[in-house]
């Protein structure tokens, strides 16, 4: 009956553990439409409404997959309740719709006027329109326009709407998403995102597989046409497939497509010696580095940044202790970026060691004076490591040199004498492998002769000054003994008795020395060292 609904039935015929429903609607033309779809797995059922052109369907599936029809009503433009009659107009994206109002195979309209109880008429028209795939996105809207007193017209627009198109599928694209490299590499431990896309609408179905010993492995089925390959390895490389599920698509599309998955890898080097590699001076030796990768990587040797070579072999020959150090070996593929590996190993060189001395200054021959304090700095390397000795007494311990290389420095502070610039001061430098020996030379050194005129005339005051105190002292001493540094006149006055002052213009002093001389043996005789100033 009229507004009620009703119910169409499809079971399968005998037991089914899982099937799919899909529900159609062919047109006057006979173009299907897909409806409505379910998936029945034991009592468990997955329904989905696939067309609703924009607006709740007039239709709908019940808990057994049935379709039920309500009261189903393409487009009507309806103007009530107008005098004169109004002219209804049809639009897409903005450009007027020329459709005949006769039946036509690809649109046409259809119009009814209905004259209302009031006098008033109103006015239906009906678009019958067969859409194609280029109107998925157009704009739809009518516009009625009227007449109005003097002659003027007046015109009103309804609300835009568009149509939800159902088309099949004509075209699959099947693509490798980031992070792959230009040419498809991914890099092994990442994760990788395969899609798939099919032009149709609505969505499709999209089924993944792989393709092992030509068979189909399917990996996962769904409407949005994304994997993800959580952690790739190199057993994942290999030919992945997608496939979409559209039974309204002609039978000459092509609704599968396939792509080649390759995972790159790089395994860790291996060198042909160890850690350390211990070789004579003046020897040659080779190092094999050896590594496993997808694609083949390029191998490259360094050694502090400097590039050496490229290859799995490394070559030394006439090997110095300059050529101690670490070396590199670097795998890396151009092809696949962010993906590299190193290895080092360290060059030990045995030798006897080699000194190097810092040059003293000054320099030029006859330049050094005896008393110059100097320093004294030797470098030696080799290896074991040299121990540093020095022919004098006061040398510093060995310690690693700046810029490296091995070189080890010891210094001494002296000062530089005549039997110095005779012998000369040596560095020594010794290991288990041998020595080696340097000898520092000052040439002619000359004596320092205004210091010692200086030194000698100081000496000579000092002793001056030092007898001057001493017969002062001494005078001192004597004074208060009678004829002693006082001037006498014929003799000696006797002990006891007091000095007799003089007159006289004489001075005391010539006085004194005339008497002593004149009479000395006198009192030599009998007042001894006593009477002597």
């Amino acid at each position: 009956m009229r507004g009620e609904s009703a119910t169409l039935d499809c079971t399968p015929l005998g037991t089914q553990g899982h099937f799919v429903l899909e529900w159609f609607l062919a047109d006057r033309s006979g173009v299907r439409h897909r409806l409505a779809s379910a998936e029945v797995q034991g009592s468990e059922l997955q329904a989905r409404v696939h067309d609703s052109r924009g607006r709740s369907p007039p239709y709908q599936l019940d808990s057994r997959g049935r379709l039920v029809l309500t009261n189903a009503q393409i487009a009507v433009c309806n103007s009530p309740n107008g005098n004169p009659a109004p002219q209804i107009t049809w639009y897409r994206d903005g450009r007027r719709l020329e459709v005949p109002m006769e039946v036509n195979p690809e649109g046409y309209t259809a119009t009814r006027t209905v004259r209302e109880a009031s006098g008033l008429l109103s006015l239906t028209s009906t678009l019958y329109l067969r859409p194609g795939k280029a109107d998925r996105d157009a704009s739809f809207h009518c516009s009625v326009r009227y007449r109005l007193p003097a002659g003027q017209e007046g015109h009103l627009d309804s609300p835009s709407f568009h149509l939800s198109l159902h088309y099949p599928t004509e075209h699959v694209h099947f693509w490798v998403g980031s992070p792959s490299t230009a040419e498809g590499w991914v890099r092994e431990g990442e994760s990788v995102q395969l899609f798939c896309r099919g032009d149709g609408s609505p969505s499709p179905e999209y089924t993944f597989f792989r393709l092992q010993d030509k068979q189909e492995d399917v990996l996962k089925t769904d409407l949005e046409g994304n994997l993800t390959l959580d952690g790739v390895q190199r057993a994942h490389s290999g030919t992945y497939g997608c496939r979409v599920e559209d039974y309204d698509a002609a039978e000459d599309a092509e609704l599968s497509q396939t792509l080649e998955l390759r995972v790159a890898y790089l395994d860790p080097l291996e060198l042909s010696t160890g850690e350390e590699l211990s070789v004579h001076l003046n020897s040659s030796t080779a190092v094999n580095c050896s590594v496993q990768g997808l694609p083949a990587p390029a191998l490259r040797w360094t050694k502090d940044s400097i590039p050496l070579g490229n290859g799995p072999t490394l070559s030394l020959s006439k090997i110095t202790f300059d050529s101690a150090g670490t070396y590199f070996c670097e795998a890396s593929m151009p092809r696949v970026p962010l993906l590299s590996r190193t290895r080092s190993f360290k060059l030990l060189v045995e030798g006897p060691p080699e000194v190097k001395p810092e040059e003293t200054q000054p320099q030029a021959e006859g330049s050094w004076r005896e008393g110059d304090e100097v320093r004294l700095v030797c470098f030696a390397r080799g290896f074991p490591e040299p121990k540093l000795s020095w022919s004098q007494l006061g040398g510093s311990p060995a310690e690693p040199a700046p810029g490296g290389q091995g070189w080890v420095s010891s210094s001494l502070t002296l000062k530089v004498t005549s039997a110095l610039s005779r012998d000369g001061v040596s560095c020594e430098a010794s290991n288990p492998h041998g020595n080696a020996r340097h000898v520092f030379h000052f040439g002619a050194v000359a004596p320092q002769t205004a210091q010692a005129g200086v030194a000698v005339m100081a000496v000579a005051i000092s002793v001056g000054l030092l007898l001057l105190v001493v017969a002062a002292f001494y005078c001192m001493r004597r004074k208060g003994r009678p004829g002693c540094c006082r001037r006498g006149e014929k003799g000696a006055p006797p002990p006891g008795e007091p000095e007799l002052s003089h007159s006289g213009s004489e001075r005391p002093e010539q006085t004194g020395l005339l008497l002593g001389s004149a009479s000395g043996g006198a009192r030599r005789g009998s007042g001894g060292f006593r009477d002597e100033c």
